[in-house]
């Protein structure tokens, strides 16, 4: 699991972790709230997430887990999972559930400064005050407030150190 807030390098490190850990594919939850956004009807979502995010959805969480257990079931891969997930509680839901299906899990939460990660929004051309935007002192905040494990910090390690350090946790060197 590759854990931080929008713009903190959670797509980079894990398009370049998929090259680097052997048998691997980039699971990103994400799309099931995208699929999850279309099908739910809009009645039925405001209801359950007023805040307008999937991660709000219960079916979110679950079929997060489910999805990654038939992947790794079907074709015994080892997932690579880049996802901004701040609600300490949604965080302990996915995390051990991808435990009951692999011990083998692992969390990386990276982090930034509040100024870096606004840079790279605006560099990778999201529109100021845009949800991204709108979720990084939230993330900031939760990240500070609760454990989510392994800290990495992407503002003042190169991509390349973030790999070794990941690679040395994952003990793969």
């Amino acid at each position: 699991m590759i854990n931080g807030a929008f713009g903190v390098g959670k797509t980079t490190i894990a398009n370049r972790l998929v090259n680097e850990v052997e048998n691997s594919m980039i699971y990103d939850p994400e799309e099931i709230g995208y699929m999850l956004r279309n099908v739910i009807p809009i009645d039925m979502k405001r209801t359950e997430t007023p805040t307008g995010d999937f991660q709000d959805l219960d079916l979110w969480k679950e079929l997060t887990v489910d999805m990654a257990k038939k992947l790794i079931t079907k074709y015994e891969i080892n997932l690579i999972v880049p996802m901004t997930i701040r609600k300490i509680e949604y965080f302990h839901y996915i995390y051990n559930g991808f435990k009951n299906i692999d011990e083998q899990t692992y969390h990386f939460c990276l982090n930034a400064s509040k100024e870096t990660i606004y840079e790279r929004l605006r560099l990778r051309g999201e529109e100021e005050g845009n949800w991204c935007f709108q979720q990084t002192d939230k993330c900031l905040e939760a990240f500070n407030q609760y454990d989510f494990g392994e800290y990495l910090d992407t503002e003042r390690n190169s991509i390349d150190e973030i790999i070794l350090e990941i690679k040395r946790k994952l003990k793969l060197l």
